[in-house]
């Protein structure tokens, strides 16, 4: 694994919101409402997800 890779939280239109690596976020995606990121780790990323889950912000998968 490529220890330079970051992760990004996107959500989408539908109200979920997941988690990608750098490589797979794509800017131009018309469902995506709102990213947040980059974080270091991707369990930063699914901790920071467990947060906007909790705050209303992102609904569960």
């Amino acid at each position: 694994m490529n220890e330079s890779q970051t992760w990004y939280i996107v959500k989408y239109s539908a109200g979920n919101c997941e988690i990608f690596a750098s490589d797979k976020v794509a800017d131009d995606d018309l469902e995506t409402i709102e990213q947040w990121g980059p974080f270091s780790s991707q369990g930063e990323a699914i901790a920071r997800r467990v947060g906007l889950i909790r705050s209303g912000k992102c609904q569960p998968v």
